[in-house]
């Protein structure tokens, strides 16, 4: 018996090991393979935009990588791989979380899941490895410190407090929208039951309390803005870079909405295996810190030791208890579709 189970751990330890120089040679070879093609093009990764431009130079001084980026919306960039098709000039993009599935729809991707794919939660990727999340955002809360003593730390202090809200415009921006949603939530709603957000928004109006600034870094920098509904990278964006001490940031205690962007290979890529490796970067220890250089929130949180600066950038994992992604992404499509008249019916006309 003992020498059966002997067979059998070592059966499994060369099983294991087997698998991990397979890996190890697989990457091997991904890594010749791109070097060959010797260039990436990206749409929608501009060197600005979450730190992309430490993961380019990166990809050049490691594997001799060229890098080109044409900076265009999700919508633009999923447009462009369907009709460029055999004369593709992008190999890989970065769009929002609800556009994965509708790139994939479409036919324009191609998979490849990373050596770190178990470490990517299941709500954020495609089960065949077509999208996947890199980076999150969530709806937070900007306060000036200068404009409100009170700091609301939930939604339900929002809502007794004595300050204007901004969430800016729910006909047009994902961020407003993805506010209402945030708000709903923390109130008993769902991606399906949207109505306890805009009953929320609507008590705010009735109060004389909701602000029709747009919290941008120029409105908070003027101080229009006392309380912003934003993403959380763009908060702490915010923050830095007109002057820590004068904001604080956090996540309401009582829920919020997680959403993030995604990387997509084009289907008809002439670059596969860089564009290939560069999601295998990008999910990497060493990509995600780039991205939370970025002010980002990597997808890979809780598995990266991040550096004690890095870390300062971003919020404690502990604010984020409460979050949660959306789980019915067609309801959702469709909410968010009549969100803008729902608003003008339900909070806009309080403001009168």
């Amino acid at each position: 018996m003992k020498q059966l189970l002997l067979a059998s751990l070592m059966g499994s330890a060369i099983a294991l090991a087997t698998q991990a120089m397979a890996a190890t040679t697989d990457l091997q070879a991904l890594e010749q393979a791109a070097r060959a093609e010797g260039a990436v093009n990206s749409v929608g990764m501009p060197d600005s935009w979450a730190n992309w431009k430490d993961t380019w130079e990166d990809l050049n001084k490691l594997y001799g990588l060229k890098h080109l980026d044409t900076d265009m919306s999700s919508a633009q960039e999923i447009a462009k791989f369907a009709a460029e098709k055999d004369n593709a000039t992008a190999d890989i993009g970065d769009v929002g979380a609800a556009f994965g599935p509708i790139a994939v729809q479409q036919g324009v991707t191609q998979p490849y899941k990373p050596s770190t794919w178990e470490q990517i939660p299941a709500w954020a990727k495609d089960q065949d490895g077509h999208w996947m999340l890199a980076y999150t955002g969530s709806i937070a809360f900007i306060v000036n410190k200068k404009l409100v003593k009170d700091i609301p730390t939930s939604w339900a202090d929002l809502k007794n407090g004595q300050y204007k809200v901004a969430i800016g415009d729910v006909s047009a921006a994902a961020q407003a929208v993805n506010g209402v949603l945030a708000a709903a939530i923390a109130n008993g709603g769902d991606e399906k039951n949207i109505q306890p957000g805009l009953d929320f928004f609507a008590g705010i109006a009735e109060q004389g309390r909701l602000s029709l600034s747009n919290p941008t870094i120029q409105t908070l920098e003027k101080g229009e803005v006392e309380v912003g509904v934003v993403w959380d990278f763009n908060g702490l964006s915010y923050r830095d870079q007109i002057d820590p001490s004068r904001f604080e940031v956090l996540i309401p205690a009582d829920g919020s909405v997680i959403s993030g962007y995604s990387t997509i290979i084009n289907k008809y890529a002439k670059h596969p295996n860089a564009a290939k490796l560069a999601r295998e970067y990008i999910l990497s220890d060493a990509g995600q810190i780039n991205l939370a250089k970025g002010n980002a929130r990597p997808i890979r949180a809780e598995y990266l030791s991040l550096p004690a600066e890095v870390q300062a950038k971003l919020l404690p994992n502990a604010q984020y208890a409460k979050v949660r992604p959306i789980k019915d992404a067609a309801a959702w499509e469709a909410t968010s579709k009549a969100l803008p008249q729902l608003w003008q019916e339900h909070v806009i006309i309080n403001m009168e």
